[in-house]
């Protein structure tokens, strides 16, 4: 059986957040949309994302290195938010193993989220109803496009090709091929959820940092200790301002 997912390449992803922007166009205009944001910019701000790019930094000084990792729906082989529908709008897909929500069949009630151990699924608070990452499925059968368009939106974006899109049951795709020579992995396997989507490693990088390098060279206190200081005769910005 097909099933279309994306392999995501951590060692490459620089956090640049084209994929959560251009999944937001998207989606927003398209089939799954619209995605609201009540409070964007407000103390508490709320918004429906269908991926998200979380930071984090591992190590300790001056050892550290930064870490950018996407996170949307994983299209699991086993999704843990089908059964626990009450509804039966939470639904895989068998031609191609994508997982959606039916709109019209949603109450809102989410029972999907609190079965999904990866947190993918948000309330649209809009509609009232449950949205989620689509794989762009509105995008990727329209022959109306370019052959070369007919991918997800965060695939055609990223700058830095982190992120392929493909079917992993066929070993000779790109995904199966990057997963099989790469190490892929996929996300907390001890749920039996078989996420469809996998992630690259991080690949070690050995950094050797020399004593004067962890100073700075254009340190403002030794700058500033070089600087011409004027005579206490002579007028300074306080005499000619007033604040």
């Amino acid at each position: 059986m097909t099933q279309l997912a994306l392999v995501i390449d951590l060692n490459v992803c620089v956090g640049c957040h084209a994929c959560v922007t251009s999944c937001k166009e998207w989606n927003t205009a398209g089939a799954a949309g619209p995605r609201g944001d009540e409070r964007p910019y407000g103390a508490d701000p709320t918004g429906t994302f269908f991926n998200r790019v979380q930071t984090f930094e591992v190590g300790g000084f001056p050892h550290t290195q930064t870490v950018h990792f996407p996170k949307s729906c994983l299209h699991c082989e086993e999704p843990p938010c089908v059964p626990v529908c009450p509804t039966g709008a939470s639904y895989k897909r068998k031609e191609d193993g994508i997982v959606l929500v039916d709109y019209d069949k949603c109450i809102g009630c989410k029972y999907c989220s609190w079965a999904c151990p990866y947190g993918a699924r948000e309330l649209d608070e809009q509609q009232r109803v449950m949205k989620k990452c689509t794989l762009c499925v509105d995008r990727i059968y329209d022959l109306g496009l370019p052959e070369a368009d007919r991918k997800p939106a965060c695939v055609k974006a990223c700058p830095t090709n982190a992120r392929l899109f493909g079917d992993i049951h066929d070993p000779e795709s790109a995904v199966a091929t990057a997963i099989r020579e790469q190490s892929g992995y996929t996300l907390m396997p001890e749920w039996g959820t078989q996420p469809a989507n996998h992630y690259l490693p991080r690949r070690r990088q050995e950094v050797h940092l020399h004593a004067d390098e962890l100073e700075r060279a254009d340190n403002p206190l030794k700058v500033d200790g070089l600087l011409p200081k004027p005579r206490k005769s002579e007028p300074t910005l306080d005499d000619a301002s007033s604040w």
